[in-house]
C-alpha cells in the first residue's frame, strides 16, 4: 500500500514539475514572440516613413516633386500647384488612414481649411505679441 501512494505521489509531483515548465517555456516564447512581432512593425513603420520621404521623386508622382513639402504626421506632406494645393497621404497595401487623418479629409472635404497670416511684433529685438490676420 506504502509504495502504490509513493509511487502516486511521484507521478503527480513528476506532472507537476512538468506542468510548471511547461508553462513557464511557453510564457517566455509568448514574450519572445510579442518582442519579434513589435520588432517587425516597428521596422516597417520606419521603413515607410524612410519611403514616404522619397515618393514624390519616383517616376508616376502625379506633380512636380520640387513643389512638395514633407511634414511626416498627421500627414505625409503638402503638394503646391499653381491652380490648388494638395495634402497628400501615401499609402501601400492593406494600410488606412488613421482616425486624425480621416478627421482631416473630411474637413478639406467640407471646406473648412483657411489661410492665416500671422505677425509677429518685436520691440527692442525680443518678441512682443503677435497677431492672426
Amino acid at each position: 500500500m506504502d509504495i502504490n501512494i509513493s509511487l502516486a505521489w511521484q507521478v503527480v509531483t513528476g506532472l507537476s514539475v512538468t506542468l510548471t515548465l511547461s508553462l513557464l517555456v511557453l510564457y517566455k516564447l509568448t514574450k519572445a514572440y510579442g518582442r519579434l512581432k513589435s520588432e517587425k512593425r516597428s521596422g516597417e513603420v520606419k521603413r515607410g516613413f524612410m519611403t514616404e520621404q522619397w515618393l514624390p521623386l519616383v517616376d508616376p508622382y502625379p506633380w512636380d516633386p520640387q513643389n512638395f513639402r514633407f511634414l511626416g504626421s498627421p500627414i505625409d506632406g503638402v503638394q503646391f500647384e499653381e491652380d490648388e494645393v494638395v495634402l497628400v497621404e501615401f499609402k501601400s497595401g492593406n494600410s488606412r488612414l488613421s482616425a486624425r487623418q480621416i478627421q482631416i479629409r473630411d474637413l478639406v472635404d467640407e471646406g473648412k481649411v483657411s489661410f492665416r497670416e500671422v505677425r509677429v511684433r518685436l520691440k527692442n529685438g525680443e518678441f512682443d505679441r503677435m497677431e492672426v490676420r
